[in-house]
């Protein structure tokens, strides 16, 4: 059983559907008639990823990465791939889908590597944007809500490992 009394619900399970179905319809009619590769960022966002393939009404591919950032508070991390992608882009169209965008330094870093695979066109779509934590200028092309600097869970996105199952954006209260 989930400890609610540290949980704050921000955003859900309805809140989600209807914005994730708005963001489908609208990546829908900018990607009409494109060879369309969307790739999840692992392990976040998997929820808002298989979501959002769901109203997406093109036919696409899917792929997947999973990355780490290295470092400390006082050294932006060196961010190193631990599931790169199955297939060579180029000339395919990408988007990238990504839980959060805090810092940008993982996103920034990702897209960067990827855009010297010679892809058509590479965007980025985030389920949450958290702009008073860049610490880089990079912004998505896409995005789901932008929320203040709040510590959230659920919907894929955890605390140690716990609460990605939740079906809803939650603010996580006592966290050390």
């Amino acid at each position: 059983m989930m400890n609610k009394d540290k949980l704050e619900v921000l955003y859900d399970e309805k809140t989600i559907a209807e914005r994730v179905s708005a963001l489908g319809e609208k990546i829908t009619k900018d990607y009409a008639d494109k060879d369309l590769l969307v790739i999840a960022i692992l392990k976040g966002s998997f929820m808002f990823f298989s979501d959002l393939l769901k109203k997406i009404d093109l036919p696409l591919e899917i792929d997947f990465m999973a990355a780490r950032s290295y470092g400390d508070s006082t050294h932006p991390g060196e961010v190193h791939i631990i599931k790169d992608l199955d297939k060579p882009i180029e000339g395919r169209h990408i988007l990238i889908i990504e839980d959060i965008l805090d810092t940008g330094q993982t996103l920034h870093a990702l897209y960067k590597m990827l855009e010297v695979r010679g892809a058509a066109s590479l965007k980025t779509c985030a389920f949450l944007d958290k702009p008073a934590r860049r610490t880089v200028d990079f912004y998505a092309d896409y995005k789901g809500y932008e929320i203040p600097d709040y510590f959230v869970v659920g919907y894929g996105l955890d605390y140690a490992e716990k609460y990605r199952n939740l079906p809803y954006i939650a603010v996580l209260k006592n966290v050390d």
